[in-house]
C-alpha cells in the first residue's frame, strides 16, 4: 500500500465502510421522515391562529371547535386528545364539519408572547377554569356549546354530540 505523507490519503468508500456509512445515514434519515410524517400531519390539522381559523370556518361554512388544554401536563387532557382527537372517525368527522383551534397552556412546551396572550384572552373570554374545556363556535364566533372536562364515551359519543349541536 502507497502512501503520501503530507496529503490526505485517498479513500476507496467501498474499502473502508463508507458506502455502509452512508446506506446506514440514509435509512435512519429516511426513518426518521417516515416516522414523523404521521405527527406532523395529525398537528396541521389544529390551528393556534384564532382570527385565521374563524375566517377559515366562516369561508367553508363550519363550525370552529376550541380545545383548551394542558397538552404536556394535564392528565385528562391527554386522554381526552388520545381517546378522542386522535381517532380516526373524530379526523374523519372534523375534516368535513370543523375547523379545529388548539388553545393550549403547556408548562414545559415554549410559545410566542403573541400566543400566550390570544389564549388568555380567549381563556377570559369563554370563562375556562379548568382542562379540557371544549367550546364550539358558530363562524361569527357565537358560543354554541361548551363542555368542561373529559367527554365520556369515546369518539362515537363525542361526534353524535357535535352532529345533534350542527343540526340544531
Amino acid at each position: 500500500m502507497v502512501r503520501c505523507t503530507g496529503l490526505a490519503p485517498s479513500r476507496n468508500p467501498v474499502e473502508d465502510g463508507g458506502v455502509k456509512k452512508y446506506h446506514s445515514l440514509l435509512f435512519a434519515a429516511a426513518a426518521c421522515v417516515f416516522l414523523s410524517a404521521p405527527f406532523a400531519r395529525a398537528e396541521s390539522e389544529w390551528l393556534n391562529d384564532y382570527k385565521k381559523a374563524q375566517q377559515e370556518a366562516t369561508t367553508n361554512n363550519k363550525f370552529l371547535l376550541l380545545d383548551f388544554t394542558g397538552s404536556d401536563w394535564c392528565g385528562w387532557c391527554k386522554k381526552f386528545d388520545k381517546e378522542i382527537l386522535s381517532q380516526p372517525q373524530f379526523k374523519d368527522y372534523a375534516r368535513e364539519n370543523l375547523v379545529l383551534v388548539e388553545v393550549d397552556f403547556p408548562r414545559a412546551k415554549p410559545q410566542s408572547v403573541e400566543l400566550r396572550k390570544q389564549n388568555q384572552e380567549l381563556a377570559q373570554q369563554y370563562q375556562v377554569q379548568g382542562f379540557p374545556t371544549i367550546v364550539l363556535l358558530n363562524g361569527n364566533g357565537q358560543k354554541i356549546w361548551q363542555y368542561d372536562g373529559y367527554f365520556p364515551g369515546g369518539p362515537d359519543a363525542f361526534i353524535a354530540q357535535l352532529e345533534k349541536l350542527r343540526k340544531g
